[in-house]
């Protein structure tokens, strides 16, 4: 593991990434938000529902939810957008697993009592139960903790995820859908 700056522009503005992924009758969906340092929208994309077939199912055997998670998910939707994220916020255990991919720190906000055996908490007043890290990314504390510091104080890592998951809703009831994962 490499200690390096989480951030590749420390004083300019700040953008965050929120990523959730969802799972519907037709599959798994991701819906990503970037924001600014104050929570405000820059840019937001969702991706097709992911079906995994039988094979893959086989195949993949207890790793296919990470995978589809991180990889097929996660990571595609993180790097078709436009506006690169200083740090990603999840919801999803399983997309901790996206750090090893990117080259950006990913954190989950995560009630307390469900923190898996690969992961670290972190204690942080913008979230109740704190933050997840991956364990393998424990150095990532401090390039966090710097890059949140940056973060308006009134923004709760909680609260975009359920704009997420409206503007999700929202687009699939338009039909809206943007190929950013197959």
């Amino acid at each position: 593991m490499t200690t390096q700056s989480a951030s590749s522009k420390p004083s300019g503005p700040l953008a965050l990434g929120f990523l959730a992924v969802l799972q519907d009758q037709t599959g798994w969906l991701g819906g990503y938000l970037v924001t600014n340092g104050w929570g405000r929208p820059l840019e937001f994309r969702l991706t097709t529902a992911v079906q995994p077939n039988r094979v893959q199912t086989a195949l993949y055997g207890p790793t296919l939810t990470e995978y589809l998670h991180a990889d097929v998910i996660g990571k595609t939707l993180v790097e078709k957008t436009g506006t690169k994220p200083d740090l990603v916020v999840t919801d999803s255990l399983s997309v901790l697993a996206l750090r090893s991919r990117i080259e950006v720190p990913v954190v989950a906000v995560c009630p307390p009592g469900a923190v898996p055996p690969n992961a670290v908490t972190m204690p942080h007043t913008r979230t109740p139960g704190g933050l997840i890290l991956p364990a393998r990314f424990a150095g990532d504390r401090e390039a966090v903790e710097e890059l949140l510091a940056r973060v308006d104080s009134a923004v709760d890592l909680s609260e975009p995820f359920a704009r997420v998951r409206e503007a999700v809703a929202e687009a699939r009831k338009m039909g809206v859908t943007n190929r950013a994962a197959a």
